[in-house]
């Protein structure tokens, strides 16, 4: 029987294998496909057997919806951290919103999960039936964004009679000019992303700042 010790480093090391697992296989479906990437190739590249694998996501089909999870998961702490860095202790909201809108272009679009997100959905679709039938953007970071709005439209910050509508609205008018249609970085200066993001904001306000 393993003592402590041993299991703990027999858990760490899954951790590490998955870890692998999922790196290797995110870089070579967004590099060759899901079609043309092979189980031998994801194993080779993570430095694992092909039978572990197999035992630690069953399938191929399986394996990429984790890393599109992973992605998901990701995009969602670069949203929360923005959340909390930005959006709970309210001075000013303009700048607030400014801020927010700010570190998630910062953090979160331009991050190599929220590429491999855009790109893998974009690209294999037709593998991911669950996109489909719940696509991802129902599980969107928009969620937590209309909670805030929520909260700070009950504290007299925002007029929001829909915050999940306003959420919605906010990404679009903020965050949207910094991404193609593809879900790719636009190549903007830092100063026309900011720029871009102070206009989304005061339309965003123009439309949700209390009424007096």
């Amino acid at each position: 029987m393993a003592t402590p010790a041993e299991s703990k480093i027999l858990r760490e090391g899954s951790v590490r294998k998955r870890a692998a697992i999922l790196a290797a296989a995110r870089e070579k479906f967004l590099a060759e496909g899901f079609e043309r990437v092979s189980m031998d190739a994801i194993a080779s590249l993570a430095a694992v057997s092909k039978r572990t694998v197999y035992d630690y996501y069953g399938d191929k089909r399986a394996l990429l919806l984790a890393v599109v999870e992973q992605a998901i998961d990701g995009l969602g702490v670069s949203v929360a951290a923005a959340i909390d860095g930005h959006l709970r202790e309210v001075v000013n909201i303009e700048d607030a919103l400014v801020g927010f809108a700010t570190a998630i272009t910062d953090s979160a679009i331009g991050s190599s999960d929220y590429t491999a997100l855009m790109r893998l959905l974009s690209s294999e679709s037709d593998n991911l039936p669950e996109m489909r039938e719940k696509h991802w953007q129902d599980i969107e970071p928009e969620d937590a964004v209309a909670e805030r709005f929520a909260a700070l439209t009950e504290r007299g910050a925002l007029d929001t009679p829909n915050p999940r509508r306003a959420a919605d609205h906010f990404v679009a008018l903020t965050l949207s000019p910094s991404v193609y249609a593809l879900g790719r970085p636009a190549l903007s200066s830092s100063e026309d992303t900011r720029d871009m993001i102070i206009d989304g904001v005061r339309a965003f306000l123009r439309a949700y700042a209390p009424r007096v």
